[in-house]
């Protein structure tokens, strides 16, 4: 066991699928980037990877449309399509936080 499993957190390892640096990839990767400085500091590492450099890569984690975040570990494995500026929808996604939870405090954040 290395010493982030012994501390309880875990490494979490994103690759973020782009097609080129098109707006939407940039902003998909601020988002990334925004959302992991939040609530994964020092515990994340962030792969790029352009299809248009390496399309054979896209076949490995079943991609079919950019940008395309891969949840790699902790497993399982999740998918997120988009530019990720659902910051709820990423953070769910990732199962940082829960849906009962992340509901209940937009309903906080309403009153």
């Amino acid at each position: 066991m290395d010493d982030a499993n012994e501390l309880g957190k875990a490494k979490w390892e994103l690759r973020l699928y782009v097609a080129g640096q098109t707006p939407k990839s940039l902003i998909a990767f601020a988002n990334l980037k925004k959302i992991c400085e939040e609530y994964l500091e020092g515990e994340y590492q962030i792969e790029i990877i352009d299809l248009l450099e390496k399309p054979q890569l896209a076949s490995g984690d079943q991609i079919v449309a950019t940008p395309t975040l891969v949840r790699k570990l902790p497993e399982p494995v999740r998918k997120i399509i988009g530019d990720l500026s659902n910051t709820e929808r990423v953070l769910v996604g990732l199962n940082l936080i829960q849906i009962g939870v992340a509901n209940h405090q937009k309903a906080v954040g309403d009153i």
